[in-house]
Formats: C-alpha cells, sequence, structure tokens
C-alpha cells in the first residue's frame, strides 16, 4: 500500500516520506479499510513536529492521521455489524497504534468505526473523528443540555463549529465567541460576539438577560478563564479541550469554589468504550439525518502530504484540512 510515514520528530517537508508499506491484515476484532480520505487535526501536526509535551517517539515507524473515512475491505474475527463494502468513518485511528490513516489501507478495532450514510461524502467523513467527538463530549459527556444555554469559545474552530451544531440539535441555546463577520458567518451561530471589538462578559450578561450561561465549551482554558468564570452561572460547567496559550495555567480555586462550578478537562482518548459508541451513535444519526454541516479544506493528495501539514500548522484555514486517496 501507498503510505506516508515518519522515524523522527521534525519539519514535515524533512520527515515525511511516501513510500509503499506492506498491507495490513485485521486482528480479531478489527477491521480492514481502504482509506479514501485522511482528516488532519492540530494533534497530528504536533506530534509529528514533536512539540506535544512528554511525548517521544513510541513507535520506529508511525503513520499519522487520526481520523478519516473509507470502505471496508475485510472483518477480523469476532466483529459483528461490519461487512465488506461498508462506508464508514474512523475516530482515534494513530491514538497508541503506529499505523493511522494516511495510508490506503488501515487495520482498526471496530470500536473506532462507524457507518458513515451515503449523503456524507468521505471527505465529510475525514472531518469528524476528534473534532466531532470532542465537540459532543464537551456538551453531552455528562447529562442532558436541553433549555439550557451554551456559550462556545472559538465557534469558528474544527470543534467550535461542530459543538455550535450540536449544542442547537441538544435542544440548547448557542452563543459563540469569534474575531471576526467571516468567523462569525464560518460558525454557524445565530448568536455571537467579536471578542476583538466587543466586551464579552457584558453581551453574554445582556444577551442572557443578566443569567449567564449554564454551560462554556472553551478552546483555551488559560486566556479564557477569567471571561468564563464572570459569565458562567452558579452551578455551572466549564468544559475545556485546550489551553495552548498557557500549558500549566494558575487556577483561580476559590473564585470557582465559590460558584460551585464544576470543570471540565476533557480529552476523547480517554473516552470508555461505552461514552465513545454512544458519541460515534449520535454523530452517525445527524449524519444519517442529515443535520451536521462540514467544513472541508482540501488538501491534495498523499504526496501533498507535507504542504498540508504546513497548512495546518499555520492556522489559518477555516475548516479542516483532508487529504484524498
Amino acid at each position: 500500500m501507498r503510505a506516508a510515514w515518519y522515524e523522527g520528530f521534525g519539519p514535515a517537508a524533512e520527515v515525511l516520506s511516501l513510500a509503499p508499506l506492506p498491507d495490513p491484515t485485521p486482528g480479531p476484532g478489527e477491521v480492514l479499510i481502504r482509506v479514501k480520505a485522511s482528516g488532519i487535526n492540530p494533534s497530528d501536526v504536533k506530534l509529528r513536529a514533536g512539540s506535544r509535551p512528554g511525548v517521544t517517539m513510541a513507535f520506529p515507524r508511525i503513520v499519522p492521521h487520526s481520523d478519516g473515512a473509507g470502505v471496508i475491505e475485510a472483518t477480523g474475527a469476532g466483529v459483528d455489524g461490519f461487512a465488506k463494502g461498508d462506508r464508514v468513518w474512523v475516530a482515534n485511528g494513530q491514538w497508541q497504534r503506529a499505523s493511522g490513516t494516511a495510508a490506503e489501507l488501515i487495520a482498526i478495532p471496530a470500536s473506532l468505526v462507524a457507518p458513515l450514510p451515503d449523503n456524507t461524502s468521505f471527505a465529510e467523513g475525514a472531518c469528524l473523528g476528534i473534532p466531532a467527538l470532542t465537540a459532543w463530549y464537551a456538551l453531552a459527556g455528562d447529562g442532558p443540555i436541553e433549555g439550557e444555554t451554551v456559550l462556545v469559545t472559538g465557534g469558528a474552530g474544527t470543534v467550535g463549529r461542530y459543538a455550535c451544531q450540536m449544542a442547537g440539535l441538544l435542544g440548547a441555546r448557542v452563543i459563540t465567541t469569534v474575531s471576526s463577520d467571516e468567523k462569525a458567518a464560518h460558525s454557524g451561530a445565530r448568536d455571537w460576539i467579536n471578542y476583538r471589538t466587543e466586551d464579552v462578559t457584558a453581551r453574554v450578561m445582556e444577551m442572557t438577560g443578566g443569567a449567564g450561561v449554564d454551560r462554556v465549551v472553551d478552546v483555551d482554558f488559560a486566556a479564557n478563564q477569567a471571561l468564563t468564570l464572570e459569565v458562567v452561572k452558579p452551578g455551572g460547567v466549564i468544559a475545556s479541550y485546550a489551553s495552548a496559550s498557557v500549558m500549566h495555567p494558575a487556577l483561580d480555586f476559590y473564585g470557582f469554589m465559590f460558584r460551585d462550578i464544576t470543570l471540565r478537562m476533557l480529552i476523547v482518548y480517554q473516552l470508555t468504550g461505552a461514552q465513545r459508541a454512544r458519541g460515534m451513535a449520535q454523530i452517525s444519526a445527524w449524519l444519517e439525518a442529515g443535520v451536521l454541516d462540514h467544513a472541508v479544506v482540501p488538501g491534495g493528495g498523499l504526496e501533498d502530504i507535507a504542504a498540508a501539514h504546513d497548512r495546518v500548522m499555520a492556522g489559518d484555514k477555516l475548516g479542516t484540512v483532508v487529504l484524498d486517496l
């Protein structure tokens, strides 16, 4: 099979190679997927660059990318519910594994695979995985949110955009923060605040009649800690999936304690099997109903992987960079 891989951390153009590797075979509980599209997340790029804290080369050779979509070629022993020819999307394909979706074939546990309906393209399916599951988990991981008000910081990001959509589908009111009119339109949210030109706290309180929000889905805990503490209701939840601005932020403990705030620092890699199955089933149901919108940024073919990584690193795109295989 054609595959992209690296044997050490460093700049994309220097460490990524494109060369044939042996075809994998599915083991017990696994499915073999012919990959049609491979999504590139910031976490994939940071891992390849060696910039994720505390991470070393866990395998001599790594085929990158956690997310993708394709068609099942074969099933291993004990696999039920999937058959050759099924269209599927993949989540966490390269977490604690040597081989991700930047290859023509991937053998992967069936628990990391979900049906991809005909109304969703392979490129759109490759956008799901980490972003969509993160958004779902931040919203629904600890109970229903119907009737609540949710603030999504960074609604134009890959996670934030899905969170804006999913919060509405789960019956909540959505407010999001963005940095431009273009990003507001990209988020799809009706209620939005430009954090560069407006007082976010004042606008949130105005929009909620002084009540504040029940939950925050937060893109940067350190950068937004003071804001989220001001706008979340007593007894509310702040679900944060990153803190890129300061990786070891000081915590305003008593500020949160006296408001009885629940802080959830979440990562989809640690979902239990039951949680992942519930999230993937919900996302696939939304796909079947045609109610999720996706933002595909074409990244070319597998031979363009280094340039695609650089584009993700640059951070100037709106959507998920996807390679067509």
